[in-house]
């Protein structure tokens, strides 16, 4: 089974970076991109270690990149008892794409 995306886009928010006790790292971020005739969507990005560092490093809000890594299913039961499910990419690159005349960062 394939699963990989590659997605261009605008970072909705800065990231938020958490560390475990072994010293991981795991960033987080909403990613907003074009999904079509005028329509903008929205998805969560994850990321770890290396990658998460980076993210926390360089990204900001609105900071235009390419981000690639695969798709994760979330499922769960909220307090009404219906099920609910999102997805997310779990990030394994980012690319910093400059517009002309922007500095990147």
């Amino acid at each position: 089974m394939l699963n990989n995306v590659c997605i261009a886009g605008n970072l909705g928010n800065d990231p938020e970076t958490f560390y475990r006790n072994e010293g991981d790292s795991r960033t987080t971020f909403n990613f907003a991109f074009n999904s079509g005739r005028d329509q903008t969507s929205w998805i969560r990005c994850v990321c770890f270690n290396k990658t998460s560092e980076i993210a926390e490093k360089y990204l900001h809000t609105g900071a235009r990149i390419a981000v690639s890594g695969y798709l994760k299913q979330n499922t769960w039961t909220n307090d009404q008892g219906e099920k609910r499910s999102n997805y997310e990419i779990i990030v394994n690159s980012i690319e910093f794409i400059k517009i002309q005349g922007e500095t990147p960062f």
